[in-house]
This record gives C-alpha cells, sequence and structure tokens, in this order.
C-alpha cells in the first residue's frame, strides 16, 4: 500500500489483492491439486438489522468482474430482499474469482447497510425530508459510496461534495462559521449576503444563547428555517426544547419557519419528534448502520447442487407476485406463471448485458415506500 492516506488503490482492489489471506492459499492449493471446478456461487443475508433490507453496491461488483469470463446474475439495485434470499449469483471457473470474494462482499455488505438504515429512517420520518449529514463519521475514502447508497435509500439529499453528480447536497452553515465572525447575528447576515441564492437560508440557532433565543433571532433575520444541533449535548428535554422554540416562533408571526433538527438524531428522535420538526440532519444512523452480513456459499459445483451445513444448495430464483407475496424456488423448477423473476442476468462472460441507472434504483425503492407508506396508514 503506498497511498498517503493508506487507502487500498483501484488497481490493487482490481488484482484481487485487496483479499483475505486464506483466499491465497485456497488459490495456492487448488492450482497445485490442479482443480479448477466450475461453479455458481450465492450471495445471501441469513438474517438483517431489520425485516427487510435494500440491495445496494452491484454496480461496483459488476465493475469489479466486468472482463472476466463470468455470468453475473443478481437482483437490481434499489430492491427489497429478505434474509436467506440470494440477491447475487456468480457462475464460472471457481479460480477465476476466487480471490475477488472479500472485496465483493465488502461492496455489497456496507452499501446496502447504509442503504436499507436509509429507507429504513426514510418511511419512518415520512413526509418530512430526511438527509444524509453522515459522511464525516467514515473514511473519506468512501464518501462517494456512503451518500450514493444513501440516495439509492430515499434521503433527500446528501452532505458531502464527493457525492456522485446528479445527487442534490444539504447543509448551509457549521458551529465554525458563528465562532469565526463572534456571533450567530453576523454569520447570518453575512451568510444572506455571500452564499448563492438559490442556498436556503437555513440558520443555525444553538451556538452561544438558549435555542428559543436564537431561533427567534434568526426568524427576524430571515431564516426560511432554524437549524438546531443538539439531540446528544444537551441535558435537557429534547422535546420541551423543539415545542418552545415552535410556539416562541408562531407566537412572534414566524409560522412559515421550519424546524431542522440535527446532531446525533436515532430512529428514536425521529419517531419522537416527527410531529414537530420539519426536516432532519441524519449523521451515525446512516454513515454508521450496521452492515448487512451477506455471505457467499457454493450452491453448484460442476452442475451438481451442493450446500455446506445450513444452507439450500442449488441454484435460487426469488419471485414477486402480484399483491407482493414473494417465493424462493430452483432456478431448475422454472419460471412462476404470474411471478416476477427479481434475480437478472447483468454480466454475460464478463459483458454487461444490462445498464441500471442511479435514479433508476432510486425509484424502485420508492415505489416500494409508498406502498408501505399506504399500509401504515
Amino acid at each position: 500500500m503506498t497511498s498517503r492516506f493508506g487507502i487500498v488503490s483501484d488497481s490493487e482492489i482490481g488484482s484481487g489483492k485487496c483479499t483475505d489471506v486464506y483466499f491465497i492459499h485456497t488459490d495456492e492449493v487448488l492450482r497445485g491439486k490442479g482443480c479448477n471446478p466450475f461453479v455458481t456461487m450465492e450471495i445471501t443475508a441469513s438474517s438483517l438489522p431489520d425485516e427487510w433490507g435494500v440491495v445496494c453496491g452491484i454496480e461496483d461488483v459488476l465493475s469489479l468482474l466486468e472482463g472476466l469470463p463470468l455470468d453475473v446474475s443478481a437482483m437490481q439495485e434499489g430492491t427489497i430482499f429478505y434474509p436467506g434470499e440470494p440477491v447475487l449469483r456468480i457462475s464460472g471457473k471457481y479460480l477465476d474469482f476466487c480471490t475477488y470474494e472479500t472485496a465483493i462482499l465488502g461492496f455489497l455488505c456496507h452499501a446496502s447497510g447504509v442503504a436499507s438504515a436509509s429507507a429504513h429512517l426514510t418511511l419512518i420520518a415520512g413526509e418530512k425530508p430526511l438527509y444524509s449529514f453522515g459522511s464525516r463519521r467514515q473514511h473519506p475514502a468512501i464518501a462517494a459510496m456512503i451518500e450514493r447508497a444513501a440516495w439509492v435509500g430515499g434521503v433527500a439529499g446528501v452532505s458531502n461534495t464527493c457525492a456522485p453528480t446528479g445527487i442534490p447536497l444539504a447543509g448551509t452553515m457549521p458551529h465554525a462559521l458563528i465562532m469565526c465572525l463572534g456571533s450567530a447575528e453576523d454569520a447570518w447576515n453575512a451568510f444572506d449576503h455571500y452564499a448563492p441564492q438559490n442556498i436556503p437560508r437555513i440558520y443555525l440557532c444553538d451556538t452561544f444563547c438558549d435555542e428559543k433565543c436564537e431561533a427567534l433571532a434568526a426568524a427576524r433575520a430571515g431564516a426560511q428555517a432554524v437549524r438546531l444541533d443538539t439531540p446528544r449535548s444537551r441535558r435537557g428535554d429534547m422535546r420541551a426544547i423543539l415545542e418552545e422554540v415552535r410556539w416562541e416562533l408562531d407566537l412572534h408571526g414566524f409560522t412559515d419557519v421550519k424546524i431542522f433538527l440535527s446532531g446525533g438524531v436515532t430512529k428514536s428522535d425521529i419517531v419522537a419528534y416527527g410531529d414537530i420538526v420539519d426536516a432532519f440532519g441524519v449523521g451515525g444512523s446512516i454513515a454508521n448502520a450496521p452492515v448487512i452480513d451477506y455471505s457467499m456459499d457454493i450452491v453448484e459445483r460442476d452442475e451438481e447442487s451442493v450446500s455446506k451445513r445450513g444452507k439450500k444448495g442449488g441454484v435460487k430464483q426469488v419471485y414477486l407476485k402480484e399483491g407482493g407475496e414473494r417465493m424462493l424456488l430452483p432456478e431448475s423448477s422454472g419460471k412462476l406463471s404470474g411471478g416476477t423473476a427479481l434475480i437478472v442476468p447483468m454480466l454475460k462472460d464478463g459483458n454487461r448485458v444490462t445498464q441500471d441507472k442511479l435514479n433508476e434504483a432510486r425509484a424502485r425503492l420508492q415505489q416500494f415506500l409508498v406502498l408501505q407508506t399506504r399500509k401504515n396508514k
């Protein structure tokens, strides 16, 4: 590793050098024995942090394996999956991708975890916009991945400027701006004067003074919304603080001024304050979300079904029927009448057979979230 920041390079990942050492040993032993079976491997998660998860990270896997003599099929990004359902399968000579397993799982586990957490939080927030503010909680080398996965997962915008093109950026000012200028009022006025006019005037209101007082001052300074960044740093009752701010804003005629909450926001905070807060900035609950604990297992060797203990052998397909019923069946059973196959070809002999755009993945999830919202009403 020669990177100045201790980052594994694209070339090391692409060449299979970023792997667990036992795959190196496996490669050496199999080559020594002259054994290189044709296998199909499936990636599944036997359990999830929540009832369902969101598939993400497929594009990185395809970029890694493109050009290799392999067939890859997978659920499309933004697809909902449940425990035990394969989300991706690879078929080919085992030694052609043996050392890539670590990177493949890393791409999927992390991105799917972020997308899944984003989706569940977005569903809880309902019509209240949710923004990803958590890239600072992760290594900067993966900021684009974090923001991309959060966007697929349904957030309304992201904070990191290295997010993929097309994802809206969100954020106005940190405490440092106010500290540098010496007063909140000076910072708000300077922001209004120098920041581009298309940037919302959302003013931070908890730096030096009581939130209620600063929120009123910000409203008088022309704020469209006030941001409170204190759920975890205040020892008081956050609900009471929010109610006081809303009361005083309304009392003084600022009923149109919104309240934006950030700073350690969790699922329970969104539930507790969703009726009074107009938008949320979420950090660690998205960026540090639990990874999806996928595993990658051989289910077929030289066209014979195999399985390790506790796993189902044979190549499988997941079908979605009208009404939302799902079925997991052997691929050999043929297409299910009235069902849509969720695992679709992605690479054929290393060549792309489908191209999925980022916003298509997001739209796929949005359809599911809309249906879930209707069910919950």
